[in-house]
This record gives C-alpha cells, sequence and structure tokens, in this order.
C-alpha cells in the first residue's frame, strides 16, 4: 500500500464507487451509504452489532446496495475510535474492502456545514465521514498480519509491563520513604535483589535488627548470592537500628511491602520472557541483525521501531516514516511574517517516543551520530538548539533504518558523514 496524495485519493472514487460512513461504537455501529457526489442512497442508517451476524448484515445490505446502483467497488469510511474498529476493519479487509480513515479532528469541524449545528448523533456522522472520503480527505490503516502483528502485539505487552513496573517502584521508593528511609544509604539500588531477599523476611527494620548480621548474611548464603557478605549485612542492620522510620501499623506494612517484592519479581520475570520472545521473533524479520550492528541501537528501539511501523516495504520514502512518527516540519508563513518551525507531533506517538530515545543512545554511544549531531547545534547557517538536534538525529536514524531494512545494506558511518556534509563544509575541514 502506498501513501497516495489527495489528488489520487480523489481519482480512486469513481461513478462506480460506493461509498459508506460508518459511526463506529463499542457495541452498535451505524452506517449510511452514498454515491462519489454524495447522493445518499440509505433511507436510513443501518445499525448493526459488532458481531459476526452484525458484521454479516452489513456486508449483505452493502452487497444490495452496491447490486442496485450499478456500483464494483466499496470504500467504507470510519474514525478510528479508539480500538473498537479494529474487528470491523479486519473484516472488511478480509472480505476484499480497503476500509480508510478519517480525521476525528476533521469530522468535528466539518459537522457543522450542512445544518450550521454542531450536534453529534449516529444519523449525523457517517454522512460527514463519507463527505470527507468523498473530499479525498482519508488515509489508508494499516493492519498487520503475521510477524508483524505479533511483534506489535508483543510490543504493547511490554510497554505495559514496563508501566506496571514503573508504578510498583515507585509505590517501594514511596514506602521506604515512610517505614526505612535509611535504606537508600545501604543501597543505592533501591531494588538490588540482595536487599529484596532481606525484606521476603524480614521486612521492617526492627525485625532486621533481631535478625542480626549473622542472619542476614546467611540469607545471602543459602541463596548462593555473591558480591555481598558481612561488611554489606551490618551495614544493613546498623542503619536499621537507627532507623527513624514510621512505627505505625506495622502488620500493613509488612503485607504491603511482602506484595511489592512479590510483583516486582513476577513483573521482572514477566519482562525477561517477553524480551526473549521479541527477540526470537525479531529474527524472522530481515536485515534486523544489521540494524542491531549499530552502536547505540538495541533490542528495545529495534523491537519499538518495527511494531510501530510494521512492514516497512509499504512506504516509499523515508519522509513516510518521518511524517507517521509526527516528526514533519511545519511551517507557519503568512505574506511578510514568517513564525518559528516546528514538528507537527501528528502520528504514532509512540513510534515519535522510540526514535527520540534511539536518538539519545546513538548521540551517547555512536561517534558518528554524536558528530552530526554537534554539527547540527554548531553549523553557521540555522544552528539548531539542543532539543532540534536531538530530533533531527532522530530524523537521520529514519533514513538510516529505512535503507537498511529495504536495501539490505550495512551501516557505513564515515558515508552517513560524508552524505550529511554540504561542499562548503568538507573544504573547510
Amino acid at each position: 500500500m502506498n501513501y497516495n496524495t489527495q489528488n489520487e485519493k480523489i481519482k480512486s472514487i469513481t461513478e462506480k464507487t460506493l461509498v459508506v460512513g460508518i459511526d463506529v461504537g463499542s457495541e452498535v455501529h451505524y452506517a449510511r451509504a452514498f454515491d462519489w457526489r454524495n447522493y445518499e442512497y440509505s433511507k436510513k442508517p443501518l445499525a448493526f452489532s459488532n458481531t459476526e451476524a452484525g458484521f454479516e448484515t452489513f456486508k449483505a445490505w452493502m452487497d444490495d446496495i452496491a447490486e442496485k446502483h450499478g456500483k464494483d467497488k466499496v470504500i467504507p469510511g470510519m474514525e478510528p475510535t479508539g480500538h473498537y474498529w479494529f474487528n470491523l476493519g479486519a473484516f472488511l479487509q478480509n472480505a476484499g474492502m480497503q476500509p480508510v480513515h478519517v480525521n476525528p479532528h476533521h469530522v468535528k469541524k466539518s459537522k457543522e456545514m450542512d445544518d450550521n449545528n454542531p450536534n453529534k448523533n449516529d444519523r449525523k456522522d457517517p454522512k460527514t465521514i463519507a463527505a470527507l472520503v468523498n473530499e479525498g480527505r482519508f488515509s489508508y490503516p494499516y493492519i498487520p498480519t503475521g510477524i508483524y502483528a505479533e511483534i506489535r502485539s508483543l510490543s504493547n505487552l511490554r510497554v505495559q509491563t514496563q508501566e506496571e513496573l514503573t508504578r510498583i517502584k515507585n509505590r517501594t521508593a514511596r514506602w521506604f520513604s515512610i517505614y526505612f528511609p535509611e535504606y537508600k544509604g545501604v543501597y543505592g539500588d533501591l531494588y538490588a535483589v540482595s536487599g529484596m531477599m532481606v525484606l521476603e523476611q524480614a521486612a521492617l527494620p526492627e525485625e532486621i535488627v533481631k535478625l542480626g548480621a549473622e542472619g542476614v548474611n546467611q540469607i545471602w548464603r543459602d541463596a548462593k548470592l555473591r558480591a555481598v557478605g558481612m561488611k554489606r549485612a551490618k551495614t544493613l542492620v546498623a542503619a536499621a537500628e537507627h532507623s527513624i522510620g514510621s512505627k505505625e501499623a506495622p502488620e500493613a506494612a509488612k503485607i504491603e511491602i511482602r506484595s511489592l517484592v512479590s510483583d516486582l519479581k513476577a513483573y521482572k520475570e514477566r519482562m525477561d520472557s517477553l524480551m526473549a520472545l521479541i527477540e526470537k521473533k525479531l529474527e524472522e524479520i530481515p536485515y534486523i541483525d544489521k540494524l542491531l550492528a549499530i552502536k547505540g541501537v538495541g533490542i528495545t528501539t529495534v523491537s519499538g521501531f518495527i511494531a510501530e511501523v510494521g512492514d516497512i516495504g509499504r512506504f516509499d520514502n523515508p519522509k513516510q516514516l518521518q511524517k507517521l512518527a509526527g516528526y514533519a516540519i511545519v511551517e507557519s508563513e503568512s505574506g511578510k511574517h514568517k513564525g518559528e518551525s516546528h514538528i507537527s507531533h501528528r502520528g504514532r506517538k509512540r513510534l515519535r517516543y522510540v526514535l527520540y530515545e534511539a536518538a539519545v543512545s546513538l548521540i551517547g554511544k555512536n561517534a558518528e551520530f554524536k558528530e552530526i549531531y554537534q554539527s547540527y547545534q554548531t553549523r553557521q547557517k540555522n544552528p539548531l538548539k539542543k532539543m532540534q538536534a536531538v530530533i533531527a538525529v532522530a530524523c537521520k536514524a529514519i533514513r538510516v533504518f529505512y535503507q537498511i531494512l529495504t536495501k539490505g545494506v550495512d551501516y557505513d558511518g564515515a558515508k552517513m558523514l560524508g552524505d550529511i556534509r554540504r561542499p562548503a563544509e568538507v573544504m573547510t575541514a
């Protein structure tokens, strides 16, 4: 699937095209059918349920109208309303149709054109959606299949697991601040394995004191834990002896920290399992090893990128990826006024975040990308600010990733530097 211009989208809608506007709901959807001039064929909106029977009723309704009016192509348009459109979109795609999306912002702004009324209802929205489709103001949604669907789902699970881990860590840090603030002086990492082992058996400072240095060290010896011993055990017990932590509600405090330690362990294991599975799945995608060979690019970056982009072969050029990420440059000009340019922020938020994190990592670990980052900030013409330079590096990473994944070439830092320098800059160097 190529990303077409608006003119090409309009050309795809002919006299033989049936345009169907769909207002997507959680349980019930509403549809209206129109021709290419926005003449309506449906006498009233069709309400159909979000079930197999409902989808079949909807398809039979479209087929009947198409046959009656001599249409050989159906374009169903809808708003991407959360996740409620997923099953309907997949059904339509499997039925040989290409569902399209219209921007909810456009629907909101356009619905007053017919009756000068901002009211929203199930009869009005499908008509507005169909009108936008007829004007070519739609986009083609990407519904990943096969290995790309697997990686997207696994990546989503990884992100959710990471979010839960962060919540648990924040709650654990809060618990330490209340009941054992001195713990931070013993462990730089609050979630160190040796400390968590002790807390499972002696949750409160007074219990650690009762256990003593020998008892603490014995816990580690039984677990055959290295890099800890009597010195660390004595430091922990000493901190517990002089703790100013709260002594109130000790039973509840013990239950809370043991639950947090258990949850922390469970989610860490889940994260490790997910990352191992993601890494295995990524091996099925061509040239992934070449991406991972770039210094500063890790498995989290690559899996996040593939999860959001899917099959990169569906893009004609890296600029489309830049637009998908919301990194397209938006300029503000009117007459003699020229405002400051900025990125659009229109696109996949998670892809934008993955690329930003990748840029930060590349700047810190990759000499060529670091040099590019510095050149963006120090060049004589249009030098960039810090954050702008990071975004520029993220866009450069998009182009590098695209070339590697589509052509199978190896990463060449020297060639990348040569490409980005202007002739005058090369002569100066």
